[in-house]
């Protein structure tokens, strides 16, 4: 390679990272079944990277061209403090966005402090719009109402607020077109996801997903939508309505439409693990350099060489293989 790829972070299919998706624990507070298992066990708390650690980690690869972040888990907001980690990220010169995903029931006492960290945008997943079904689904009592006051907290604050919706066959997809209304009624981006094979229970399968394809023909019968030309590395297709919304309609078609193609998003695991790419079971450890004490030479070589052995992707999985469980999604956050 050239030397003009000295500062990049690129594989060997020339896609280059500009993305970097932290999991700061695996702990979450809802027991959803598309994400964890029944009795998951958590991470011993040495085993997650300190603050300290992620900032350090975060500094090197913004010298090698990663300036977004985004934080999530698990559940992101039971770190403790994650505001003053927000603020460490922010501060990192190169990093020109960090955002959250979250569920969303922590947030309504934090969205202030956590905007005046310098948190820039928050996507909150809502897998329902009815309160039973929504308490069925996480596990929780008592929850739904909080989640909502959340999404208008973090809308009050002017966050960019996103919302995630997985939808699954015989569980939520008769709701398509009431998260739809909510997009056009309230300027809220609200994104549809593919169901993909990263439940803890291991229940995924082709036939219960609900493809892109199936979504925008049902939305298309009371909404016409309009295309919107899709940013480069976006993991979205999005959808605007007519000029009397500016909401928007996204999907994240990562079984039936993926864009592994310009894929620019690395990721670190809550046990301090670099994984080039989501539907690969390749981890490799950086907790252990970390703590080893090597410099950041050794740091920065060490991610070179393993986000340049990044999967092709499930683009090119989905042509030879039979997809099944990779890792629950606790542990990677998405």
């Amino acid at each position: 390679m050239s030397n003009s790829n000295e500062n990049k972070l690129f594989d060997s299919y020339n896609r280059i990272a500009s993305k970097l998706r932290i999991s700061v624990t695996d702990k979450c507070n809802f027991r959803c079944n598309f994400c964890m298992s029944d009795n998951p066990v958590w991470l011993p708390q040495h085993e997650l990277l300190t603050f300290e650690e992620l900032h350090r980690l975060v500094t090197v690869f913004a010298k090698l061209g990663i300036n977004k972040v985004r934080l999530s888990g698990g559940e992101p907001l039971l770190r403790n403090e994650i505001e003053k980690l927000v603020k460490m990220l922010v501060d990192i010169n190169g990093i020109s966005r960090v955002s959250m995903t979250t569920n969303g029931i922590l947030l309504s006492n934090k969205v202030e402090s956590l905007k005046k960290s310098g948190l820039d945008g928050v996507t909150i997943s809502l897998h329902s719009l009815k309160k039973n079904r929504f308490e069925q689904i996480t596990g929780t009592k008592n929850t739904f109402d909080n989640v909502l006051t959340s999404i208008t907290n973090a809308q009050e604050c002017n966050l960019e607020v996103k919302i995630n919706t997985v939808v699954i066959k015989n569980c939520n997809e008769d709701e398509i077109l009431d998260f739809t209304k909510l997009a056009y009624t309230s300027g809220l981006t609200v994104r549809f996801i593919e169901y993909m094979p990263f439940d803890g229970n291991k229940l995924w399968g082709v036939d219960k997903v609900i493809s892109e394809k199936q979504i925008i023909k049902l939305i298309s019968k009371v909404y016409p939508l309009y295309p919107i030309t899709r940013e480069f590395g976006s993991t979205a297709n999005l959808y605007s309505f007519d000029k009397n919304s500016k909401g928007k309609i996204g999907i994240i078609s990562s079984m039936t439409k993926p864009f592994c193609e310009d894929c620019n998003r690395v990721r670190l695991s809550a046990n301090g693990h670099l994984v080039p790419c989501l539907f690969s079971s390749n981890e490799y450890d950086m907790k252990s350099l970390l703590r080893q004490g090597v410099d950041d030479l050794t740091l920065r070589n060490f991610i070179k060489s393993c986000y340049l052995k990044k999967s092709p992707g499930v683009e090119t999985m989905l042509k030879t293989q039979i997809i099944e469980h990779v890792r629950p999604m606790h542990t990677i956050g998405g």
